[in-house]
């Protein structure tokens, strides 16, 4: 039966002409065929057929080699179901255009487990059928860069004309000079339902963050990240920026972080994080256990590119070392401080880059692993994590591949079938990039060695 929300929407808006009919693939990227608005109610009614492995291409939107999908399928269609979020409008567009979100399922009527939001919604039944619900709030970073060139330069200054040439932390003078474009992004952002909170100018030139308010619906805290993304590149483009989300564009510069925030309610609304005091609740000690338990096997997922281990460098800034402390922001969990009724865990690991369904099935998958053992995590650490002795996240993409691969945790919180898919996909990826012979090696050896 076709949702009757689409037409409702569209009837609200004449002015929207087509809809971009989107799933999102293992890399974050929305994929998706462009639909006439006569034709919404295919979008509505699961009608839209899309190959499952539209999910599983590499970061250029290549087929996986040997892809084991393909191979046991026949590269088959799938169903793509209406999640049943409204449709968001696209404001950056030459012409009028609204985005649905959808996900995949196969033939017979299951959900297509190599879906990364379906994997997600695998992780919050979990947790519903304990009675919790996650609360989840998200933090990206990303980089304004002048678009001319093969490599980003900061932007220009859009009052003094003036090329950014400094790190601006908290700067309002940074903030009052994009103006224009931030306003535009609060202004998509509350169009498209996403719940945006503050903006703070960040340790990079050209470097901004934005924080998503909490929402009791990590499906829903998920799908505003990666439509923050997309709206925040193609505003971007709409004032003469780009706008990047890679994990460090700057080798000398702050790498971009996606920062998540999560509580766990119970049936009647409270927090059993909360404990009345800064310890918080032996669960709350549990789900910390479970996340530094599943940290190495689920760093894939934290840092899914080449360039995500330039930011994970030791002395970097960003957490190297499986560690958690109370209001500690070397560590890689860290317990915030403030009122107890609003104790929650936030993880600080994930790139900008990475895929937002499997941050958070990673965070909420490994907290429940740790939950459901009833783990102990070790004395939460007092002063710089960077420089302790501590087990530390895979040091290169192929640790962390392989990490995932072998991991006995990871298909407590994922299928085998999603397991297989990213690492086939991060695999292909890695091969191409070591075939690359980088401009910087031809300077250094070309006539040297």
């Amino acid at each position: 039966m076709a949702d009757k929300s689409i037409s409702m929407w569209l009837n609200e808006h004449p002015e929207i002409e087509s809809i971009f009919a989107c799933v999102c693939d293992l890399n974050g990227t929305m994929r998706g065929k462009r639909v006439p608005v006569a034709h919404a109610e295919k979008v509505a009614d699961g009608g839209l057929r899309m190959p499952l492995s539209v999910v599983n291409v590499d970061v250029w939107g290549e087929d996986i080699e040997d892809s084991e999908l393909v191979f046991e399928t026949g590269d088959s269609d799938g169903l793509c179901d209406y999640t049943g979020r409204p449709l968001v409008p696209i404001t950056w567009t030459s012409r009028p255009t609204a985005l649905a979100m959808l996900w995949m399922r196969r033939d017979d009527g299951s959900p297509f487990e190599g879906d990364p939001r379906r994997a997600l919604a695998r992780i919050v039944e979990r947790y519903s059928a304990l009675g919790l619900t996650p609360v989840v709030a998200t933090e990206l970073e990303f980089y304004l860069c002048d678009p001319n060139g093969d490599h980003p330069k900061a932007p220009r200054s859009p009052v003094s004309g003036k090329r950014l040439d400094s790190d601006g932390a908290l700067s309002l003078d940074e903030l009052q000079h994009f103006d224009a474009f931030l306003n535009d992004v609060y202004d998509a952002c509350a169009a498209q339902g996403i719940p945006a909170d503050a903006a703070i100018s960040e340790n990079g030139a050209g470097q901004f963050e934005i924080n998503m308010m909490h929402v009791a619906d990590p499906l829903r805290a998920a799908d505003d990240a990666v439509l923050f993304k997309r709206l925040v590149r193609g505003i971007a483009r709409k004032h003469g920026f780009l706008a990047t989300f890679m994990a460090k564009p700057y080798g000398e510069r702050s790498g971009s972080g996606f920062h998540v925030h999560f509580s766990l309610i119970d049936g009647q609304g409270v927090n059993v994080f909360d404990d009345g005091g800064e310890q918080g609740t032996p669960l709350m000690l549990s789900a910390v256990a479970g996340l530094l338990a599943t940290m190495q096997q689920n760093a894939l997922t934290f840092a899914p590119h080449e360039n995500s281990y330039r930011r994970l460098l030791p002395g970097a800034h960003a957490p190297t070392n499986v560690a958690w402390g109370y209001e500690n922001r070397t560590a890689a969990v860290r317990i915030p401080g403030g009122s107890h009724k609003a104790r929650r865990i936030e993880h600080r690991v994930a790139g900008a880059d990475a895929n937002p369904y499997l941050v958070v099935a990673s965070i909420l998958g490994g907290a429940l692993v740790g939950i459901e053992q009833k783990l102990t995590p070790p004395e939460a650490i007092v002063g710089d994590a960077y420089n302790m002795d501590l087990e530390h996240l895979p040091l290169d993409w192929a640790s962390a591949i392989e990490a995932f691969e072998d991991g006995n945790y990871v298909q407590n919180i994922y299928s085998r079938r999603l397991q297989t898919m990213l690492v086939e996909c991060k695999t292909q990826e890695l091969k191409r990039f070591a075939r690359e012979v980088t401009d910087f090696e031809y300077h250094s050896y070309l006539e040297t060695v």
